[in-house]
Parts: structure tokens; sequence; C-alpha cells
């Protein structure tokens, strides 16, 4: 059987500044969703779509239209990190926290700079020490910490209640899992290993 050929330098470092560019552009999307994407919006709260078709009150289980974008964000700073390592995905973090307090409603300014910036540092911090043991394990486990955390946070701090928890959780599940078929092609395509810094 023939060795896959590495992954050039260039072609890692494009990958990532793609991924880096796709994890950016998740945070004015989804602010943008939670105020103007729904089935419902709640008066002075979030535009909600169903997640998942029953709940335990009988009717389709809600959640805040972000979680979409916010589930994908988790996955591509995972491999943000896996191409272009430690320090920048960090970087990453930081810069995303800044865009997300900027361009997130007045009122959700706190909550989405505080949630996007705590939520993706717990995911760096599960997914760093994992990543040797399988791709796709590292950034499962990572991003269901990650969204826990971001689902609480910014649920409390945005609207001072967990009403839509298990919405968000479900919702931003559901984008960890559809991602995960494309993490496991792109570590079988690798042919090396991640950057590590």
């Amino acid at each position: 059987m023939k060795p896959r050929p590495k992954i050039s330098l260039g072609a890692r470092k494009a990958e990532g500044l793609a991924y880096f560019i796709a994890f950016i552009a998740c945070i004015p999307a989804a602010n943008w969703m939670i105020g103007h994407i729904g089935t419902t919006c709640v008066p002075s709260g979030p535009c909600l779509l169903p997640v998942f078709p029953w709940s335990a009150e009988g009717r389709p289980l809600m959640a805040p239209s972000g979680v979409a974008m916010a589930g994908l964000a988790l996955v591509l700073r995972d491999l943000v990190q896996r191409r272009l390592g430690r320090t920048v995905a960090l970087l990453s973090i930081v810069a995303g926290a800044v865009l997300s307090g900027a361009v997130a409603p007045h009122a959700l300014v706190v909550a989405s700079a505080s949630a996007f910036f705590l939520s993706e540092l717990a995911d760096f911090l599960v997914y760093t020490p994992l990543q040797a043991r399988g791709m796709v394990l590292a950034v499962f486990a990572s991003s269901i910490v990650g969204l826990v955390v971001d689902s609480v946070l910014f649920l409390y701090l945005a609207f001072g209640s967990l009403e839509f928890l298990t919405g968000q959780i479900v919702g931003k599940s559901w984008m960890v899992l559809l991602a995960l078929p494309v993490v496991h092609w792109i570590r079988k395509s690798e042919g090396v290993g991640a950057v590590t810094d």
C-alpha cells in the first residue's frame, strides 16, 4: 500500500487560515441569527428554532437560533489549533471574544463575549491533552464541554434564565455531531500529525 503524501506546510497554513476565517465568521452569524432567524421570536428575547421534534411539554424542543453557529465554532476552533498550533488557537479565542462583544446587540455584549471566551477556553483546555489520543475523540469531548459552558453562561447572563438550556445543548450537539464525519475525514487524509507548538 502506498503511504499517503504529507501535507505541505503551506497547505497546512492555508487550511488553518480557512478554518480561522470560518471560525471568526461564526460569531457575527450567531449574533445576527439570534435576533433575525427563527420560527418564533420571543418579545425582548431571542428568535427560536426547533432543535428536536418533541420535548417534555409535548411540543418541539426550542433553542435560540444562534446555537447552530456556536456549535460549529467549537469544532472550527479545534481545527484552527490542529493546523496552526496552540498559540494561534489562544489568540483566535481572544480575537473571537472581542469580535463577539463588538457585533452583539447592546443588551447581549457581556453575555456574548463572556460566554464565547470561557466556552472556547474550556474547549481548548479539554482538546489540547486529548488530541494525542485521537482527533475525533478530542473534538467531540472538548466541544461537548464547551457547548455546555457556553449554553449556561450565555443564557444566564443574557436572559437571567436557563429556560432554553436543554434546547441550547441539543442544538449545539447536532452541529458537533454533523461535523464529526468531516473531522474524521480530515484526520484520515492528513498523512501527518497536528501542529503542537
